[in-house]
């Protein structure tokens, strides 16, 4: 059994999304340990063990690689970590699965943190800094534009097959009104995301946890997420 400590963010979402299109259901094959980071349990003692970082998601695998339990956190390594355990979604030419990897760092480089930064300025951030909003909106518009025009030659980000890449993408371009992003520019990546979208397993990945998660409105959640509680020795 695969237990899976999670909330439904995009890089949870990755990691939903993943499992259920590996062919693993949830209740069956792998269940999901909500961790409500607007409350904190991301600092719990039990998390910080499977997840040093404090961040969500994280992994624990009764039946690793020797047979033995295995845990794991950053959910690019996870995505890696299942592609390897089911031998799907990353392939295994070295060639084909380096042009994978180089756009899976490509999410987990840029698209995930500016993307997140992005979201911080323009919806979150307690003043309206011009400067940041601006900043990041432009780096938003440019990584789309990058993956616009890269869907230009290839049907999906890595190539012409459904990949890893794609599935820790994904999940990020969900907010693209949040983002400042007008889906007229960039018609490609909207076609892709589109079909992205349409597939059941992606669906089913979105709605884990789906409805857990509530409008970020309490100050004390706020704290936790984005104040001084990020920083005290845990």
């Amino acid at each position: 059994m695969i237990d899976v400590y999670s909330w439904p963010t995009p890089n949870g979402h990755k990691v939903h999304i993943m499992l259920e299109e590996c062919g693993l259901r949830l209740g069956r094959d792998w269940r999901v340990h909500p961790i409500n980071i607007g409350r904190g349990d991301q600092f719990q003692p039990e998390f910080l063990k499977i997840s040093p970082n404090n961040k969500i998601p994280a992994l624990v695998d009764t039946e690793g690689p020797d047979g033995k339990p295995i845990s794991l956190f950053e959910s690019g390594a996870i995505l890696l970590y299942l592609a390897a355990k089911t031998g799907k979604f990353l392939p295994k030419s070295d060639r084909a699965k380096f042009k994978v990897l180089e756009w899976l760092m490509f999410q987990m480089g840029g698209v995930g943190p500016m993307l997140g930064q992005a979201h911080h300025f323009r919806i979150y951030a307690p003043e309206k800094i011009d400067y940041a909003i601006n900043r990041y909106t432009n780096e938003a518009r440019r990584l789309y534009g990058v993956m616009d025009k890269q869907l230009a030659d290839h049907k999906y980000i890595a190539g012409n097959q459904y990949t890893v890449a794609d599935i820790a993408i994904f999940p990020w371009l969900r907010s693209w009104q949040n983002q400042g992003i007008d889906w007229a520019d960039y018609p490609r990546l909207k076609d892709w995301f589109d079909r992205i979208a349409a597939r059941p397993a992606v669906a089913r990945g979105v709605a884990v946890l789906a409805g857990a998660r509530q409008p970020l409105t309490d100050d004390k959640a706020r704290d936790v997420l984005f104040g001084q509680t990020q920083y005290k020795k845990h």
